[in-house]
């Protein structure tokens, strides 16, 4: 299973230029970066972007990212991945756009 991060077209731009991230403005002042598994994207997005349509979807493969990834309690108990150290570009396994339309976002075919 892939772990996903939705990032704001600038922060992708700014990651994929610096070749490392510490997140989003959410994530500098959580003191981890957050993400979410395909089950859990779709109410992320919502909560967190409802609004928003230059978004970028990136995957990430958790057995990748080493022990500093951990796997903790949030949003009604479930388990959500968070990264206790900056995320390199060379984790990344795929990136898609992440459109909004007329009833929510536009996930890929087949993640959800």
């Amino acid at each position: 299973m892939l772990i996903l991060k939705i990032l704001r077209r600038s922060e992708w731009d700014a990651f994929r230029a610096a070749g490392q991230t510490l997140g989003a403005p959410v994530d500098l002042a959580d003191g981890f970066i957050h993400f979410s598994t395909p089950a859990q994207v779709a109410e992320t997005a919502a909560k967190w972007f409802a609004s928003e349509s230059d978004l970028v979807l990136v995957a990430f493969d958790p057995d990748r990212l080493g022990p500093e990834l951990k796997w903790e309690p949030s949003r009604g108990g479930q388990l959500f991945p968070h990264l206790y150290r900056p995320l390199r570009l060379e984790e990344v396994v795929w990136d898609k756009s992440l459109p909004l339309g007329a009833s929510g976002h536009i996930f890929p075919e087949g993640l959800l």
